[in-house]
């Protein structure tokens, strides 16, 4: 799923935002929620803490697909990814990602039984990156009416 250095573009990009809007589906809805990061790194794996109890674990069993949104209207940065969620009770991996952030989160502690990670593999995306400010927006939507052209708003790619 991409290069060493798309990997890292990709992280440069959403490291930053650090929430993810994390969609499940529940029988034949579905559900949005904010998600975590809590990685340092990106390889092709999202990692994030889950309350075993909650209604999202359900959802993932099964290795199900889901898709993870981050954006950043400010930067005009938005990636969309797709891939593959399992919950991971590792404690070695559990043990990595702990940081004084989650413990805030989970006070029972790492070695409850209802601390889990989340862990998706992503199989493809889309990003857009634009340093487009808004009056630049206007006038590439401008420019493209009068020469009847497509606007150059920045970059958008598939992975």
């Amino acid at each position: 799923m991409g290069s060493a250095e798309h990997k890292q573009k990709i992280w440069e990009m959403i490291k930053e935002i650090g929430v993810g809007m994390l969609v499940t589906e529940d029988r034949s809805e579905h559900r949005g929620r904010p998600m975590q990061l809590v990685q340092d790194n990106y390889e092709g794996t999202l990692w994030f803490f889950t309350k075993l109890e909650a209604h999202k674990t359900a959802e993932v069993q099964d290795e199900r697909n889901v898709c993870i949104t981050f954006s950043d209207p400010g930067r005009n940065t938005y990636v969309s990814m797709t891939g593959n969620a399992r919950l991971n009770f590792d404690q070695n991996m559990i043990d990595k990602f702990w940081s004084p952030f989650v413990a805030a989160w989970y006070p029972e502690g790492k070695k409850s039984t209802n601390v889990g990670l989340l862990e998706i593999k992503i199989n493809h995306g889309e990003h857009w990156d634009s340093d487009t400010s808004k009056l630049g927006f206007l006038y590439e939507v401008a420019k493209a009416n009068i020469t009847g052209t497509k606007p150059d708003l920045g970059e958008n790619q598939k992975f």
